[in-house]
C-alpha cells in the first residue's frame, strides 16, 4: 500500500512511518520542517519527506493518507486528500489495522510516566529474549527508535489519552486492543480537550474496560484515582507501589519496591517484593521514587509475561533511559545542562526533586516553558506555585503561542513568579528566551545544574546555553561520527564501528569537534578507547576533561571495571584517573569481544580502573 503521512516529523508519526516502511509499504510524508532525531531516522529509512505542506505533495498517488492530530479539517493537504477521494486514517487506527493483528498488545497508560515505563518494559522483554515489537512516544536510548516490528508476539504500546484526530475525538489508547496493561496514575491534564477531571476519568475507564477477562491490569496502588478506575476492568488487577526505606510496606501491594533515600547517589538501588516475598535487589541510573514506581510496574507485567528475575535485574541495571527524560545534554565550564519533558505540575515537582537530590551540593536553576495546551492555562497556576520549592532559582519563559489560548484562560507568568517568590523561591518571568538565557548564564557557576523543562523545543535553550558557555562536553550524535572518525584517523586510530553500542563524548569548539572519547560497554566492564584532541587545542586540559566525563558516565551506568590499552607509558591515566597496570591475560573476555577492540592490542600493556559506582557526586 502507498501511504502518505501528514506531519511525519512527529515522534509517533515518524516511528509508525518507519515501521510500516519496514513492513513493506511504500511510505512518504510531509511536514513544515524536520529536526533530529526524527529527521535522521526518516533519512536512514530512505523515506521521502516533502516540506513545506502543499496539496502537490499528494501528486505521487497514495492509496491512503495518515493524518496527525495536529491537522485540522482545513489543513491544505487534508482538503486535497478529501477532494481526491483518498481515505483518511488516524495514526492509532492505522497502527491498529496494520500492526496489531496476530500480536499481543501490552499498553502502558497514565497521565505521567508512560514513555519511561513503556521503554523499560520493552527493554526487559528484549533482555529476556522475547523479541517484542514496540511503539513509544519518545526515543529510548537503548532501543534507538520509537518504533520497531519484532519477531515475538508481544507489542508494547504507549497508550496516550490525548485525542486521535480532528475526525476522531476519542483517546488514542482506545484503538490499541490491550491484552494486558499498566496504569501508572490518573490526573487532570489536556485542558484543551477534556472539559473537566471527570471527562479524563471517563476516558481511562473506557480504556480499562477494553481489557479481556484473561488479561492483567497493573495499577499503581498509591494513586487513588488509578485504583478507582481499575475497578471497572474485567481483567485481573495486580497492584504495585514504590516507597522510601524505613516504612513497613512489604504487603502494601502485590509488587513493592523499597528504595533508600540517599542524597547525591549516582544510582538508585531498591529491593522488590513479589506478593510479600523478596524478588531481588535492583539498581538503576534513573532518578527519583517516581521512576522506581515506573520500573516496578514494568517488572510486574514482565513477570506476567514469563521473564526471569535475573533478566529483569540485568535490564534495569543497563537501561539508559529515554531522550529528553532527565537527559544530560552536556556540561560546559562546570555547569551541567539537563532537559526533561515534564510540564504538568506533578511531573515538574517530581523531576525537580529528583535532580535536586542527585546534585544537592550546588544551586539548581530551573528553566520552565509553559508550552503544552494545559501548561499555558491558569488551571494549573496553583500547582505550579507548589512545584518548584526545591529549586534554587526559576526562570519562566514566555507562553508558547499565547494567542491560541483565550486571554481570560492564560497562565499569568508574572503572577506565577511572584507566587514563587512568596514561597521563598527566586523566580522571574521573561518576555523572551534570549533574555532568559542571559540571566541563567549570569547566575550559574561551576558545579551548578540547569534543568530545562518543556514539552517542546524552548527555542533550543539547552544548546544555546552550552554554546554560549563555550567548549561543551556533550554526547556524540550521529551527525558527529564523520568528524570524529577524521579526528581519530589523524592520529592513526581506527574509525568507529557499532556506534549504537557506544557511550561517546565530544568537546564542541567554535571550529567543530575539538576532542572525543569512547566507551564500549561489556557487561560489568567497559572498553575505554579513542581519546583524542585536535592538535591546535592540545595542552588545554581537554584530555582530562573528556576522560573524567566518560568515567563519570561509566559509574552512572553501573560499570565496575574500565579497561584501556595506552599507546604510551600510561602515566597520565595512572596519576590523573586512577588506572593501574594489569596482566593482559586477566582481561575480561567480554572486552575482547567488543566490536571496537583491536586484535593488535593482544599482549599489549593493559590498564584497569576499578570504579565505585555507589560513590556520591
Amino acid at each position: 500500500m502507498k501511504l502518505h503521512f501528514i506531519g511525519i516529523g512527529g515522534t509517533g508519526m515518524g516511528a509508525l512511518a518507519c515501521m510500516l516502511h519496514d513492513a513493506g509499504h511504500e511510505v512518504r510524508g510531509s511536514d513544515t520542517a524536520l529536526y533530529p532525531p526524527m529527521s535522521l531516522q526518516l533519512s536512514r529509512a530512505n523515506i521521502p519527506v516533502a516540506t513545506p505542506f502543499s496539496a502537490q505533495n499528494l501528486d505521487w498517488g497514495p492509496d491512503c493518507v495518515v493524518v496527525g492530530n495536529i491537522c485540522s479539517r482545513e489543513h491544505e493537504e487534508v482538503v486535497a486528500a478529501t477532494q481526491r477521494g483518498l481515505p483518511l486514517e488516524s495514526m492509532p487506527s492505522m497502527l491498529a489495522k496494520s500492526l496489531l493483528p496476530g500480536r499481543q498488545p501490552l499498553v502502558v497508560a497514565g497521565t505521567h510516566g508512560k514513555t519511561t515505563t513503556s521503554a523499560v518494559l520493552t527493554w526487559m522483554l528484549r533482555c529476556a529474549r522475547q523479541e517484542p515489537s514496540w511503539f513509544i512516544g519518545g526515543i529510548p536510548i537503548d532501543l534507538g527508535t520509537g518504533g520497531h516490528v519484532g519477531m515475538g508476539s508481544a507489542m508494547v504500546l504507549e497508550g496516550d489519552e490525548y485525542d486521535t484526530a480532528f475526525f476522531d475525538k476519542g483517546s488514542k489508547f482506545l484503538h490499541y486492543q490491550p491484552s494486558s496493561a499498566i496504569l501508572t496514575n490518573v490526573e487532570f491534564d489536556h485542558a484543551d480537550i477534556f472539559a473537566d477531571f471527570e471527562a479524563v476519568r471517563a476516558s481511562f475507564r473506557r480504556f480499562v474496560e477494553l481489557l479481556p477477562p484473561t488479561g492483567r491490569l497493573m495499577v499503581c496502588a498509591t494513586d487513588p484515582e488509578a485504583v478507582a478506575v481499575a475497578r471497572r476492568t474485567r481483567a485481573q488487577v495486580v497492584t504495585y507501589a514504590a516507597f522510601d526505606e524505613g516504612l513497613d510496606v512489604v504487603g502494601a501491594a502485590d509488587y513493592v519496591a523499597i528504595a533508600p533515600n540517599r542524597l547525591g547517589a549516582r544510582r538508585t538501588h531498591f529491593h522488590v517484593y513479589e506478593r510479600g516475598e523478596p524478588l531481588g535487589e535492583f539498581s538503576t541510573s534513573l532518578l527519583g521514587l517516581h521512576n522506581v514506581a515506573n520500573i516496578v510496574g514494568a517488572i510486574a507485567l514482565a513477570r506476567a509475561q514469563g521473564c526471569e528475575t535475573a533478566a529483569l535485574q540485568r535490564a534495569v541495571a543497563t537501561f539508559r533511559g529515554v531522550r529528553r527524560r532527565q537527559e544530560l545534554v552536556g556540561t560546559a565550564q562546570g555547569v551541567r545542562i539537563v532537559q526533561d519533558f515534564a510540564h504538568h505540575p506533578t511531573a515538574v515537582r517530581a523531576t525537580v526533586s529528583a535532580i535536586r537530590r542527585r546534585y544537592p551540593e550546588k544551586s539548581l536553576h530551573v528553566c520552565f516553558e509553559p508550552r503544552s495546551a494545559s501548561s499555558r492555562r491558569a488551571v494549573f497556576a496553583q500547582g505550579y506555585r507548589e512545584a518548584f520549592d526545591l529549586a534554587g532559582a526559576v526562570y519562566i519563559g514566555p507562553l508558547y503561542a499565547a494567542h491560541k489560548v483565550p486571554e481570560a484562560d492564560r497562565l499569568d507568568t508574572a503572577a506565577l513568579a511572584a507566587g514563587l517568590r512568596d514561597r521563598g523561591v527566586e523566580a522571574t518571568a521573561y518576555d523572551g528566551v534570549d533574555e532568559l538565557a542571559t540571566a541563567v548564564l549570569e547566575n550559574a557557576g561551576p558545579g551548578d545544574s540547569v534543568l530545562v523543562l518543556s514539552s517542546g523545543g524552548f527555542e533550543g535553550l539547552p544548546y544555546t546555553l552550552l554554546r554560549r558557555l563555550g567548549d561543551p562536553v556533550t554526547p556524540m550524535t550521529p551527525e558527529d561520527v564523520r568528524d570524529v572518525d577524521q579526528l581519530l584517523a589523524s592520529y592513526g586510530l581506527p574509525c568507529l564501528v557499532a556506534v549504537d553500542r557506544l557511550e561517546s563524548r565530544v568537546i564542541r569548539g567554535k571550529a567543530g569537534i575539538a576532542g572525543c572519547v569512547h566507551l564500549e560497554l561489556a557487561g560489568d566492564s567497559a572498553y575505554f578507547f579513542g581519546l583524542a584532541v585536535v592538535r591546535p587545542r592540545r595542552g588545554e586540559g581537554f584530555g582530562w576533561v573528556l576522560a573524567d566525563s566518560i568515567l563519570r558516565q561509566a559509574r552512572t551506568l553501573g560499570v565496575k571495571r574500565v579497561y584501556l590499552f595506552p599507546r604510551d607509558s600510561g602515566d597520565f591515566f595512572a596519576t590523573k584517573l586512577g588506572f593501574r597496570l594489569v596482566d593482559p591475560s586477566g582481561l575480561d573476555p567480554a572486552v575482547r569481544n567488543c566490536a571496537n577492540f583491536e586484535p593488535s592490542l593482544e599482549g599489549a600493556a593493559c590498564m584497569v580502573c576499578e570504579l565505585e559506582t555507589d560513590e556520591l557526586g
